[in-house]
């Protein structure tokens, strides 16, 4: 095939797929390289229809693998049923100068196929902080520039959410919302009632409700709440880039899908002063294959961009392209889930609950929202689920024991918090001078770490969440700390931040790096600050608004 192309995406996750969709709709013709297989939405979904006794282990992973995959085996979504869409710990070894566990998906459509859904928008207090109260470097963009881009996001992803009206939330283009039960709205009223600075909603989750005209013309229907989306939906029922973005790009005729394609570098050109192209390893013989363009998205998700940028050296970037700065790989940041509460109820014992519902309720960010006033930076978002089981099932054997196990257990609460961690210099990835992988690419070190900040977060969320469900009626309110390392979030941000000084930032308002402007990054490496929300919509808004910015460079021949 020809190796030149009007744009290259590096990576064919949430980002990517947008950014591949975006520049196709536009007429350039796209290179999009993934270093994983192909997984064709609907087809390569094996699991998405078994039943759990068809699994050899009823689902679970046996002890040995369990044993062989420390990282992997922490994640939530990790099972018999997915363990095909998951890097197990061997297969791209990395270093950790202290504790992170990196959490990769090496397919096409990436963590696309095992995020979970969640979709918040950021307000204008979330862009406006870091100029704010100086805990990062500013944003280069403002609320108003990012609206019309998740409005168009939404629309083409297909949200469910409820109209708030919450300025700390604001709210976006959505279909039908899903419905609390009782007991969540019961805990609802209460909150309001003791605290009525603390509004708690339905969550906000890419999920179709209420297809439209632009989902039917994906081949997407309604979600059918199975929740098993970590396995592959076939209905695509949730939005990933298997089941929208990579089909619509691909009906133009203008995408060339690479797979198994490992991404050495950038290749930057010190005579034109541009990137030229991409240096790329094939995952099986190892051949390498450069490959040229006038624009390149490097969406490999945060890490693994980083680490592609840092390897990109030259004459002119001897450190990693654009990094004149010495900041590439730093400023590294997460979302802090270490805490969790855990509470009963004794009431609204004539009802039970049903169905799968694929969100929780949430609660923004309370803290620090406006103004700071709390000993910590920033906040956190909470969420919580209530929900009644299924009895012991421990009495008589036979009919007797079936009847026992169908008696509805007692309600159950499980609150969790979102902690906005601060960008810090020395939390940061870098190369290993010494160790590489089996593509003769250096390995990434990862020195990621929680300070003081984080603690008094956790603390508070710990007090204030113990405090609301006690005077919602909870019994039995115990706090939680998983102790668990960064990384297990799956929200690693930061590397090559924007900003508005080249000083002091890697990129610019559109995402371009301010001394390479045909290079974007547009995934979570691009993030100046982390906000209490979950991402996902923000990266994607991000790569639709600068897609559009390239495409119409390219057209002008300013690119």
């Amino acid at each position: 095939m020809s190796n030149q192309f009007d744009a290259i995406v590096i990576g064919s996750g949430i980002s990517g797929g947008w950014a591949a969709k975006e520049l196709c709709d536009k007429g350039l013709k796209v290179l999009l390289l993934e270093r994983g297989r192909d997984v064709v939405h609907g087809k390569d979904y094996p699991t998405a229809t078994k039943d759990p006794w068809q699994f050899a282990h009823r689902g679970n992973m046996p002890p040995s693998v369990l044993k062989e995959n420390p990282v992997v085996a922490r994640c939530y979504a990790f099972g018999e049923s997915t363990e095909h869409f998951f890097v197990k710990d061997k297969e791209h070894p990395y270093v950790q100068e202290k504790p992170f566990d990196w959490i990769r998906a090496y397919q096409v459509g990436g963590k696309s196929l095992l995020w979970a859904r969640q979709v918040q928008r950021w307000s204008r207090f979330d862009y406006d902080a870091p100029g704010r109260d100086g805990f990062a470097t500013e944003w280069p963009i403002g609320y108003d520039d990012m609206a019309p881009w998740y409005s168009h996001v939404e629309k083409f992803a297909g949200i469910s959410g409820n109209k708030d009206g919450l300025e700390n939330l604001p709210d976006g283009e959505f279909q039908p919302p899903w419905e609390m039960n009782v007991l969540e709205k019961h805990l609802v009223a209460q909150f309001k009632t003791h605290y009525p600075d603390r509004p708690a909603i339905i969550g906000r989750c890419a999920h179709l409700t209420q297809p439209q005209e632009i989902h039917i013309q994906q081949g997407r229907t309604q979600c059918q709440a199975r929740s098993l989306c970590e396995r592959g939906c076939p209905f695509g029922g949730y939005f990933s880039s298997n089941a929208s973005t990579i089909p619509w790009a691909q009906k133009t005729g203008n995408l060339t899908l690479k797979t198994g394609s490992v991404v050495h570098s950038i290749i930057y050109d010190d005579t034109q002063k541009k990137a030229t192209g991409v240096r790329v390893i094939d995952a099986k013989t190892k051949q390498a294959t450069d490959y040229s363009a006038r624009i390149i998205f490097v969406n490999a998700a945060c890490i693994n961009t980083n680490l592609i940028l840092l390897n990109s050296r030259s004459e002119r970037f001897p450190d990693g392209l654009g990094n004149d700065n010495g900041l590439l790989g730093k400023y590294i940041c997460f979302h802090n889930y270490r805490g969790s509460i855990t509470a009963t109820y004794d009431g609204f014992t004539d009802y039970v609950t049903y169905g799968r519902r694929p969100t929780m309720v949430i609660m923004p960010s309370f803290r620090n929202v406006r103004k700071q006033e709390m000993p910590f930076k920033r906040g956190y978002l909470v969420a919580f689920v209530a929900g009644r089981g299924s009895g012991s099932g421990n009495d008589g054997i036979g009919a007797e024991l079936k009847n026992s196990m169908t008696e509805p257990g007692g309600w159950n609460i499980y609150m969790m918090m979102q902690g906005e961690t601060i960008p810090k210099e020395t939390n940061h990835v870098r190369l290993s001078p010494e160790q590489k992988d089996e593509w003769g690419i250096p390995q990434i070190i990862t020195s990621v770490d929680y300070d003081e900040n984080d603690e008094l977060i956790l603390k508070d969320f710990h007090e204030q969440g113990v405090e609301m469900l006690t005077k919602a009626g909870c019994k039995n309110v115990y706090p939680h700390d998983s102790k668990q390392a960064p990384g297990l979030d799956i929200h690693e941000m930061g590397g090559a931040r924007m900003g508005k000084d080249p000083k002091t930032s890697m990129l610019n308002k559109w995402n371009q790096f301010h001394n390479v402007p045909n290079v974007f990054v547009t995934d979570g490496a691009c993030m100046t600050s982390t906000g209490t929300q979950n991402p996902s919509l923000t990266f994607m808004a991000l790569t639709a608004r600068a897609a559009n910015y390239a495409a119409e460079e390219f057209k002008q021949g300013k690119l």
